[in-house]
């Protein structure tokens, strides 16, 4: 029996599915012969159907939620887009509390049959700084702008809980995509011959490559036993070994010395403590679900992705 087959099709709505994330578990999902529609700020009707919504007026077409069984949350301004200004950070913070609101209240006060919400939450949640602890999904949350919002974001999704809903938040680490996201940015420089460690080089990266964190989104989907927050990681590496492995992958040499910090806090002003500090965070728990990865090895994720 194929595996198409073997799973019971479901209607899923994404929200920020034009997203790196979104777009690529779109595709999967189909192929998996689930059924897809997106919320988006456009109606739209081609393969994927697109209703409209605008949280920042609070407004949302009810029909998007007909017939769906599941939603996969992930609206959000990027962290990493702009520079860190005072209306920027309002906006990071806001795109997400209120798009989540917005599916709260849409949820709570129209007819439907959504049984599951799946949201992304992030590794930010535990904050940054601390090389030595390894963070569970029970610890508590860290104290900076990114710990802050990740916060108020999953506050926000748990209200959920009182809908009835099952609820799963994937806590995000580092998204390897050849497409965008840390991977392509640091395979720039690089591949110019101009990369470089940045900062100590000893700050830690937990990641994951973008095709296992989709499937753990279709796992939390297909599996009713998962429930609650699960950290989306494979493994943790500091930011010289994926600095160097990107660079053997595509056979270019490295600048040294790395970067140094002060360099990247004048360039990116509070955004470079993204870049400066990092944590490890632990995989057991999905694990433990019974996820089995794709790509476990560093430098396999990196030589499907660029090579």
């Amino acid at each position: 029996m194929s595996i198409v087959a073997a799973v019971m099709s479901k209607k899923i709505l994404i929200t920020g599915a034009s997203g790196l994330i979104g777009s690529r578990l779109t595709e999967l999902l189909i192929a998996r012969g689930h059924s897809v529609t997106h919320l988006g700020r456009f109606k739209k009707s081609r393969q994927v159907p697109t209703f409209a919504w605008n949280p920042a007026a609070r407004t949302m077409d009810s029909q998007a939620l007909e017939e769906i069984d599941a939603i996969v949350h992930l609206a959000g301004a990027g962290i990493a887009d702009k520079r860190w200004t005072a209306s920027r950070k309002n906006e990071i913070l806001h795109s997400r509390t209120t798009s989540t609101e917005l599916l709260f209240q849409a949820l709570k006060n129209n007819r439907n049959n959504v049984q599951s919400m799946l949201a992304a939450s992030a590794v930010g949640y535990y904050g940054f700084g601390d090389e030595e602890k390894i963070f569970m999904e029970e610890d508590h949350p860290g104290n900076d702008f990114l710990a802050h919002v990740t916060t108020q974001w999953e506050n926000e999704v748990d209200k959920m809980n009182t809908l009835g809903l099952r609820l799963v938040k994937l806590r995000i680490g580092i998204v390897l995509s050849e497409k965008g996201g840390a991977l392509k940015e640091m395979a720039k420089p690089i591949k110019l011959g101009l990369g470089s460690p940045l900062g100590t080089g000893k700050q830690f990266l937990s990641w994951i490559h973008l095709d296992d964190l989709c499937e753990m989104f279709i796992k939390a989907i297909e599996d009713e036993k998962m429930n609650g927050p699960y950290n989306a990681v494979t493994d943790w590496c500091t930011n010289e070994q994926m600095t160097r492995i990107i660079a053997q992958v595509l056979h270019k040499p490295l600048w040294l010395p790395a970067v140094p910090s002060f360099i990247l806090k004048i360039i990116l002003g509070e955004m470079a403590d993204m870049v400066l500090k990092g944590s490890k965070v632990s995989s057991n728990k999905i694990k433990q679900a019974g996820y089995r990865y794709q790509f476990v090895d560093l430098n396999d994720a990196v030589q499907n992705l660029l090579t």
